[in-house]
Formats: C-alpha cells, sequence, structure tokens
C-alpha cells in the first residue's frame, strides 16, 4: 500500500512535470540560460535575477552573476534590488482599493485633500483629478523636475508644493508625460483617507497577504540588509564602477520600494489569477480591472520593431498589444539599477527581472525574447539587434568626453575666476553655489537641494566649460555661462537625461 502511493504520486508528479515543460517553448527550455550569461557578458551586467511564472506555476526562478563584483557574492532568487518604478503599481493598486471601498474617488479633485494644490496652469489646477496623476496626463514632459526632486533634500510635502512650478509643455489631459511627483502626490492621499502612512497602507493590505516578506516599502537602510545588490553602472567611462544607494523615500509612491524575484513573483500570480494568491482573494477583481483600465492613450501605430500597435497607461501599469494579446507592463530605474515587470493574463504568463546595472538593454531585450517565445514571435536575437546601436552610441559618448578634456590645458576665460563665484538661483531647484576650486584654476559647483551633489567646472575654450558631476552618474556635459557686457549672468547646467531630459538655467543673484 505504501510502495503503491509512493509510485502514484511520483507518476503524477512526472506528469505535472512533464505539463509544465510542455507548456513553455523550446527556447525558455533548451536556450535560456546560455542567453542570458551570454547577454551579461555583452553588455556588462554583474548580477540579474529572473522569475517567469506560466500557468500558475513558477517555472523558472534563479539568479546569475554576482551582487558585488569584490566580494563575488551571487545573486539568488532572494537577493534585493531597488524595483524603482515598479513600486507605481502597487500605489494604483492601493489607491484603486479606496476608490472600491468608497473612501475616495478616482475622480476627486486633488484639492479635496490638498487645498494648496496647484499646478502652472489655473485651470488644471482646478480640474486635476487622482486619476489625472495616476496616469501621467498633467502635460508636463517625461521626468520634468526630477532633478530638483530625485536624491533631494526636499520632504514629500515640499515637491508636492513646486509642482506649481513645472511650466507644462503638453496639454493636460492629452498628452504623456511621464510624472514621479504626480504618485507621490497619489500616494499620499492615502493617509488622508485611510489614517495610514502610503508605507503602512501598501504593507499591511498588500505585501502581507501576499506572505511578500522580504520586500521593503522604503530604501532607507537598504547597504544594511543581507543580500543585497549593490549598484553599478557604465555610464560616460565605458567602465563599469560602483554607485552609492539612491535616498528616494521622499518620492517613496513613485519608486522606493525594495524587493526579490521570489517576493515579485507572488505579485505576478495575484495578477494572473484575478485577484487571488493560492485560492484566497487578496483584492477583489474589481480593483485589478480598474488599474488596468487605459486612461491614456501612449501611441497607436504600429511598430516596426515590434508586433504591437497601441500602447497605454491605466493606474501604474503600461497596457500594450503584443502579437494578438493584451501585455500588461512596466518598468523601474534607479541609479545602478534597471527592472521590469510583465504580466499577459490570456496566457497566465508572468515576467520578472531584476538587475543591477543601469546603463544596458538587455533587462528590456530578455523581456521581448521571453515574449517572442511564448507568444509565437518568429525568433529575432532582441539582445544582440539592440546591442549594435547601443555600443555605438556609448563610443560616441566616451569619444565626445575624451574629446572635451583634451581641449581643458589650463587655460583661462576671459573674465577672472572670481566674476563667476557667488550664488545661483533657480525658481524650481532652489540654490546653487559657484566658489574656486582647490586646484585654483576650476570651479566647484555645490548644489544646495542635495547632500552630496557637486560638480567641478574645468575651462575649456571659446567660453566653453567641462561640467564634470560628482557622484560621476550625473554626467559630464559641455557648457557656457550667459555673459553680457563683461558681467556673469546665468549658467546652464545639464545633467544625465536617466534623471532629466531638459538643462536649468541658474540665474547668478
Amino acid at each position: 500500500m505504501i510502495r503503491s502511493i509512493g509510485v502514484f504520486t511520483i507518476v503524477c508528479f512526472c506528469t505535472f512535470a512533464l505539463r509544465a515543460q510542455s507548456s513553455n517553448p523550446s527556447f525558455v527550455t533548451d536556450s535560456l540560460e546560455k542567453y542570458i550569461q551570454q547577454g551579461m557578458k555583452d553588455w556588462n551586467i554583474p548580477g540579474l535575477a529572473i522569475a517567469i511564472v506560466k500557468n500558475n506555476q513558477v517555472v523558472a526562478m534563479k539568479g546569475y552573476g554576482v551582487r558585488d563584483i569584490n566580494t563575488k557574492a551571487p545573486v539568488d532568487e532572494n537577493t534585493l534590488f531597488m524595483i524603482a518604478s515598479n513600486t507605481k503599481l502597487f500605489t494604483g493598486t492601493a489607491v484603486a482599493q479606496l476608490d472600491h471601498e468608497k473612501k475616495l474617488s478616482l475622480d476627486d479633485k486633488v484639492t479635496r485633500y490638498f487645498k494648496d494644490y496647484a499646478l502652472y496652469d489655473k485651470n488644471a489646477s482646478e480640474m486635476v483629478t487622482v486619476r489625472d496623476l495616476l496616469s501621467h496626463r498633467i502635460g508636463t514632459k517625461t521626468f520634468q523636475g526630477d532633478f530638483t526632486f530625485w536624491n533631494s533634500k526636499l520632504s514629500r510635502y515640499e515637491i508636492i508644493k513646486r509642482m506649481r512650478l513645472l511650466t507644462p509643455p503638453g496639454q493636460f489631459r492629452q498628452d504623456f508625460g511621464y510624472c514621479n511627483s504626480c504618485f507621490l502626490t497619489a500616494g499620499e492621499i492615502i493617509p488622508i483617507v485611510s489614517g495610514k502612512p502610503w508605507e503602512v497602507y501598501v504593507y499591511d493590505s498588500i505585501l502581507m497577504p501576499l506572505n511578500m516578506n522580504n520586500t521593503h516599502m522604503l530604501s532607507q537602510g537598504i547597504s544594511e540588509r543581507p543580500n543585497v545588490a549593490k549598484p553599478y553602472t557604465t555610464q560616460f567611462t565605458g567602465s563599469l564602477y560602483e554607485l552609492g544607494y539612491d535616498k528616494i523615500d521622499n518620492i517613496g509612491p513613485a519608486g522606493s520600494m525594495v524587493s526579490n524575484v521570489k517576493d515579485m513573483s507572488k505579485w505576478l500570480m495575484m495578477q494572473l489569477d484575478s485577484g487571488r494568491y493560492e485560492g484566497k482573494r487578496i483584492l477583489p477583481w474589481a480593483v485589478i480591472q480598474r488599474t488596468r483600465d487605459v486612461n491614456t492613450t501612449i501611441r497607436s501605430r504600429k511598430s516596426t520593431a515590434f508586433p504591437t500597435h497601441f500602447s497605454g497607461y491605466g493606474l501604474g501599469v503600461f497596457s500594450a498589444d503584443y502579437n494578438g494579446r493584451q501585455v500588461y507592463h512596466h518598468t523601474g530605474g534607479a541609479f545602478g539599477f534597471v527592472t521590469n515587470t510583465c504580466f499577459v493574463p490570456e496566457e497566465k504568463l508572468g515576467i520578472v527581472i531584476l538587475t543591477n546595472n543601469d546603463n544596458q538593454e538587455f533587462f528590456e531585450s530578455l523581456r521581448y525574447q521571453l515574449l517572442d517565445a511564448y507568444l509565437g514571435v518568429p525568433y529575432v536575437n532582441r539582445s544582440l539587434s539592440a546591442l549594435s546601436s547601443f555600443t555605438r552610441g556609448e563610443a560616441e559618448t566616451i569619444s565626445d568626453i575624451a574629446d572635451y578634456k583634451a581641449r581643458v590645458k589650463g587655460s583661462l576665460p576671459s573674465l577672472a575666476l572670481s566674476a563667476f563665484v557667488g550664488t545661483y538661483q533657480n525658481e524650481l531647484y532652489g540654490e546653487m553655489e559657484i566658489k574656486l576650486a582647490p586646484q585654483g584654476k576650476q570651479l566647484q559647483l555645490n548644489f544646495k537641494g542635495h547632500n552630496n551633489l557637486s560638480a567641478t567646472l574645468a575651462y575649456m575654450d571659446n567660453n566653453e566649460w567641462l561640467l564634470t558631476y560628482s557622484p560621476l552618474a550625473f554626467g559630464i556635459f559641455p557648457t557656457r555661462f550667459n555673459i553680457a557686457n563683461g558681467k556673469v549672468i546665468s549658467l546652464s547646467v545639464k545633467a544625465n537625461d536617466f534623471i532629466e531630459y531638459d538643462p536649468y538655467t541658474f540665474t547668478k543673484k
């Protein structure tokens, strides 16, 4: 009897395993391991973790490479990464849950909760709703304001208040512009209606029911946690170097969460089972649906590179078609980390990929490669296709920087260096101070809105200077002072596109 039960159990297990394997394409069963290892080498990625969920099972979950290039500590399924903007769907889900419970309405005006809330445009200020905030449709440009907000000294309320200084180039409720301060604002409505801070409400109502026991709502203390990946980049040097961890709890609802693929696979399984996990109802199906309903149209033309036509944004998640299936996805980026999550309910397929080099496109190429495999798209090596243009762009950047540095020969500008020294003001950012650098022939910039952000200005020629940030990940760029009648008027300051696209003009006080 015991032997019969044992044989039956083995037969059932083998049948279950064969069915699971048969639901996976050959790329996953035969080629995935080699593809990831080659991709990490090509893109100079120290560590990567991945989980794939299919038909209510975790069919792949593994860490590759190292979380620390010095200690060689390996990445595994429990290794923590900053998931950055993959936080947004948690925030959108929490707000949708409160909407479902009638504690707020997505169509409530923001001024109902923040009486002094304002955007640049008076009419938009009066009309903007919670839904608008969660749909990236207030008219601002993607990443606008983030140089001021990211890693800054500003409190959450101070960031919300400064949104009125963001001059929108787009149309309210018409143009998509990815907005981190919008998600912060929406998240800060949660404590007003629930009595719990955003981080506590999401933890209690979503993480704990899902047993996401090793996921953390805030980035504070990340360096002290066990089994955490260190952040790296190759930007502006071409070589891998370590960065400090971002301190972005002041924009928490937009991107402060820390997690691993083991926990994130539970989040995906709930998404794929209409709000249930392990047979238990975690969230009402109506809440899940509400987060996926498209509020902002992003694109409605056929892509030349991928089998997709339409793209839109719900409440913290992108929605698109892909070879005839509806796909929900989001990426996340913090200094040293780029990540993504993706789920295809019609195929009961979920993917999460976490990496610790922010200057690469493999984390997205791998997602597309898996979608191709599961959704029947003819094989094209997505990684190699993206690598060629990326490599050219990186080579051009490194070459340009070398040319700029070669122009720094110790010469001096037409005005004395003391003429450039002083306090400079930008209406959105605040104050930046320029003083003589210890080297004597350079200037030093100190950005007062940040705790640890500075830069040097080395004179090149033709009234052009080389701006080099510390931390270096903020970038190396040529710049000019605006000078009139022998007087310094202002300085244009550019930062890494990873933070914000447009330069800031600081006027000398």
